[in-house]
């Protein structure tokens, strides 16, 4: 019997359809709670988030999987212009931005604040080689957590982040949010800044189960 090859963007495809499934499965059992949305408020934020990631020609939307960034990673994957890459770990999401720019494509690394700690490491690579950096961190552990363990690393997110050089804006409501992420891809692209929007659970939900 002959084996085929399986290449990378298989692996990868066959990755985001686990995503999708996992989140209909998490979907079932975890309700989030909008705030926004009990209150009346209508917002399309993931939209005008991914429009605006569009409008900087972000090429590539490395992740770990992550049900806060679902909607922004479907929008991905049904389009032509922007790829959606799954990882393994962060650490690999901070390498992959820097190759991508080495390659002349722009990237934009989504995670959760629970893998903030796996890839500060990886970071002193950014501010030594002086590479233009722009990470959407979705926050757990701040606001109506259930969660006692992601409380630690949601406390720890901001300081590890600035620790280790980033500036770090923090957004809770979708209108503070498309401009934050604005300004913080206008500095990477135009001076080579690193920088880090933790978007706060005000603004994606707390989860309940």
């Amino acid at each position: 019997m002959i084996m085929q090859p399986v290449y990378p963007m298989a692996i990868a495809q066959i990755r985001l359809w686990s995503f999708a499934q996992e989140c209909d499965e998490i979907g079932k059992r975890i309700t989030y709670v909008n705030l926004d949305k009990r209150a009346g408020v209508s917002k399309g934020w993931e939209e005008e988030l991914f429009g605006l990631l569009k409008s900087y020609n972000i090429s590539y939307l490395p992740f770990v999987p992550d049900a806060g960034h679902a909607k922004l990673l479907v929008m991905a994957e049904n389009d032509k212009q922007t790829t959606p890459v799954v990882l393994t770990t962060e650490e690999e999401g901070v390498a992959f931005c820097c190759g991508a720019w080495l390659g002349g494509k722009r990237s934009v690394l989504l995670m959760q604040s629970s893998g903030v700690g796996n890839c500060i490491n990886m970071m002193s690579m950014i501010a030594n080689c002086n590479f233009p950096f722009v990470t959407l961190v979705t926050m757990r552990g701040d606001f109506g957590e259930f969660n006692s363990w992601q409380v630690p690393m949601g406390q720890a997110t901001q300081p590890c982040l600035e620790a280790i050089g980033l500036t770090t804006h923090i957004a809770e409501h979708p209108d503070q949010l498309i401009r934050t992420v604005d300004a913080a891809l206008y500095s990477a692209y135009s001076s080579d800044q690193r920088s880090a929007v933790l978007m706060s659970q005000k603004l994606i939900g707390r989860k309940e189960w």
